[in-house]
């Protein structure tokens, strides 16, 4: 059980610093990914696959 939420709070943690590095690197670029509990569980754990998504979904 707690290795479960461990692996749970470990990847929302990974969400919340790739988005705001995205965001932060994206200042040039004009991207940025609203960070919110749906894009942090997306990236999180999706990891690359979700980051992209999300940003193919912003640029659209």
């Amino acid at each position: 059980m707690i290795k479960n939420v461990k692996w749970i709070l470990k990847n929302l943690l990974i969400g919340i610093v790739v988005l705001y590095v995205v965001n932060y690197l994206g200042v040039d670029l004009n991207v940025f990914i609203p960070i919110n509990i749906i894009t942090i569980l997306i990236v999180g754990f999706l990891r690359v696959p979700g980051l992209v998504i999300l940003l193919i979904l912003t640029k659209l």
